[in-house]
């Protein structure tokens, strides 16, 4: 087992730079822009449609009442990602480009938005593309994304622009900057789409669509869907986040397949598409990746070891919520041989038993898409319609992940106990210190923290970055309580890596979890240019931050000697 993981170990820096692709990159952003739009819409799905199944429904004119906010959000998605993708791809663009000559974001966002309404219309003579603003639309938003940022920063990049007098003023300079790599857009993309009317008959979007729909036919096969879900716990057990090399791909058929769920429910008919957000969220990644959320409570109830249980009680919350950052590096389970067969096998599991339901008994798949904190049992009832057979898959998915973990527990709780009892148990950080005591660099060192002290006489503000917003959070309220316990200068908030581009400029430390950690490089060259300092953190050592709030404290600090 342990050459295995160590030959999966040395492909890591090639799964680490495909995760950091620009493109990918700009795919993910781009949706994570565009997540309060489809969290708000699916608010209205579940007031038209829930009271169905208690008897209750409402008249024809009500529902289109109520829908008509999901009609202009969740329904317009792809015309808001093609716009969200190509400012995600700006800004990747913009670190290869001078300080002093960059792409006008704001410039290129309406040039894609108009590219893909080319792209995705009906008709030739103008008509809107009534049947592909919404989902069915997502590739052609993000091929018109990254058209427009690619012409742009060869313009840019080579000067190509109207060139106005020094007195004029820049915002009125910028326009005229703007025109001919607009212009080149609009005509790029209008010829493909007049290219592929010509050939085919129909729009790109609508091409692009049928070209696709066999792979994601192919996708939901059993074999399909184990390399798919598959792959997430597998980069996720090398410390590679699983998630930014895959949801890319599949991106497009995560959110076109609940909406196409959400019509044959509507028509009558049984959804039937199984590769969809809900999926990912609470079958596969049931209390977070890995199918973790029995995890915690398995380690706090079946175990004999006091450490292991103390870790269980630490991390059963923030698991329940999709969180599992806290017992994926506390327990360990990534890179921890005893569990890489549950680990990436219970995932797999669970998305077989869900095909299952889905395919022979005739539930009902996800037509709706929830905040991915919801836990994942209720997420499953929810999201698939409080259908009696979604209850009993949630109960059934619970007890099938304790049976797969159940023995790999017993046997790495055996070995923890075995250390407990023989004393073997140090900790690693007091033996370091011990090893390399020495009076000379302690009293160094306290002069050094008395001075950090002094220069911190004004508040410090820190952003915690992570992939969705969630880990981060626990260290930011962790640097939150201490700094109000111990009456320190210091500000913290979490946000989302991919979204926090605009707001580098308002915080003095970013700190990236271990997820991100791999895009260090990248955000090094923003931080840089606006001078703020950058620290990136490793699994056991981001837990233990968020556990102790004053060693947080100390390690904000540390960062402005």
């Amino acid at each position: 087992m342990k050459n295995l993981i160590a030959q999966i170990e040395k492909a890591k820096p090639f799964f680490e730079k495909v995760s950091r692709n620009i493109y990918l990159r700009a795919i993910r952003d781009g949706f994570i822009a565009s997540m309060p739009v489809i969290l708000f819409s699916s608010i209205f799905l579940l007031i038209a449609f829930v009271p169905n199944l208690f008897g209750i429904k409402w008249s024809d004119a009500t529902v289109d009442m109520i829908m008509k906010p999901y009609t202009y959000t969740m329904g317009v998605i792809a015309l808001l990602v093609a716009g969200t993708s190509a400012k995600a791809l700006t800004d990747s663009f913009n670190r290869r480009l001078d300080k002093t000559n960059q792409i006008n974001f704001l410039s290129t966002m309406a040039a894609s938005i108009t590219g893909f309404l080319l792209l995705a219309s009906d008709s030739l003579d103008g008509g809107f593309a009534s049947g592909f603003m919404g989902t069915k639309g997502l590739i052609s938003a993000f091929l018109a994304a990254f058209v427009t940022v690619n012409i742009y920063y060869i313009c840019v990049k080579n000067n190509v622009t109207i060139r106005m007098p020094k007195e004029v003023p820049p915002n009125i300079s910028q326009v005229f900057k703007d025109i001919i790599p607009f212009s080149l857009v609009i005509f790029v993309l209008y010829g493909i789409d007049l290219f592929v009317r010509a050939n085919i008959g129909v729009s790109v979007a609508e091409s692009v669509s049928k070209i696709f729909e066999p792979l994601f036919t192919a996708a939901e096969g059993y074999l399909g869907i184990t390399i798919i879900f598959g792959a997430y716990a597998l980069f996720w057990f090398v410390g590679i986040h699983g998630p930014s090399i895959v949801e890319p791909a599949i991106a497009a058929m995560l959110y076109a397949n609940v909406e196409t769920n959400l019509k044959l429910v509507q028509a009558g008919e049984h959804a039937s598409k199984l590769i969809t957000s809900g999926t990912q969220m609470f079958i596969v990644t049931m209390g977070g990746t890995g199918a973790t959320l029995v995890v915690p409570f398995m380690f706090m109830w079946l175990t004999k070891s006091k450490r292991n249980r103390a870790i269980g009680r630490a991390s059963v919350v923030p698991t329940f919520f999709g969180v599992n950052e806290p017992i994926l590096f506390g327990a360990p389970l990534v890179l921890n041989p005893v569990f890489f067969i549950p680990f990436v096998f219970a995932p797999i599991a669970n998305v077989w038993i869900f095909k299952f339901f889905v395919d022979v008994i005739g539930m009902n798949s996800f037509q709706v898409n929830l905040p991915w904190v919801t836990p994942g049992p209720l997420g499953i009832v929810l999201g698939t319609g409080f259908g009696i057979w979604s209850v009993l898959l949630a109960f059934i998915l619970v007890g099938v992940d304790i049976l797969i973990y159940y023995p790999f527990l017993k046997v790495y709780d055996n070995q923890i106990l075995a250390e407990e009892q023989s004393g073997k148990m140090s900790d690693e950080l007091t033996e370091k210190v011990a090893a390399n005591f020495n009076p000379k660099k302690v009293e160094a060192a306290l002069h050094t923290l008395a001075e950090t002290e002094k220069k911190l006489n004004q508040s410090i503000n820190v952003l915690v970055l992570c992939a969705g917003g969630g880990t981060s959070g626990l260290l930011a309220n962790a640097l939150v309580k201490a700094a109000q316990e111990y009456h320190e200068p210091i500000k913290a908030n979490a946000g989302s890596y991919g979204a926090h581009m605009d707001i580098l400029g308002d915080y003095d430390l970013v700190v990236l979890a271990p997820q991100v950690a791999s895009n260090y490089e990248d955000i090094k060259q923003d931080t840089e240019r606006l001078g703020i300092k950058l620290a990136k953190t490793e699994g056991a050592q981001y837990i233990k931050l968020t556990r102790d709030g004053k060693g947080a404290l100390e390690f904000v600090k540390q960062h402005f000697e």
